[in-house]
């Protein structure tokens, strides 16, 4: 039986999170919000916790912090930050903000869900 390494350097992970993405109508979105927090240094931090239904939820959040191992990326004018954990459960995710009147809020299309739960909040790899 042979090892698997199930590490990830930071150059593997940097890799995986430069993958994330943010429509049009998220980075116009972002900037509002960030232009109405009128503090300097915030960015937009996408994680991925455990928790809810099927195992796992997606945070998004302002924060000023920078915790040792995040990736700092620039999407479409906005920046955004990936702690190194939540990075390869975000390869390749899109981030995008509808506003009608049936629904308004920002969803994440992951490639990397291999389900979720029926209310939306979380989702499974």
């Amino acid at each position: 039986m042979t090892a698997i390494d199930t590490t990830a350097t930071v150059e593997d992970t940097s890799a995986s999170a430069e993958s994330v993405a943010l429509t049009d109508a998220a980075a116009v979105k972002v900037r509002q919000l960030l232009d109405q927090e009128g503090r300097d240094g915030l960015r937009l931090r996408v994680a991925v916790q455990p928790g809810g239904c099927a195992g796992f939820q997606y945070q998004l959040f302002f924060d000023d912090r920078a915790l040792d191992g995040d990736l700092e990326l620039a999407r479409r004018g906005v920046p955004v930050v990936v702690d190194r954990m939540s990075a390869p459960y975000l390869a390749g995710a899109t981030i995008d903000f509808t506003d009608t009147i049936a629904k308004q809020g920002f969803t994440i299309d992951n490639p990397n869900a291999g389900s979720g739960c029926s209310c939306g909040n979380s989702f499974c790899c």
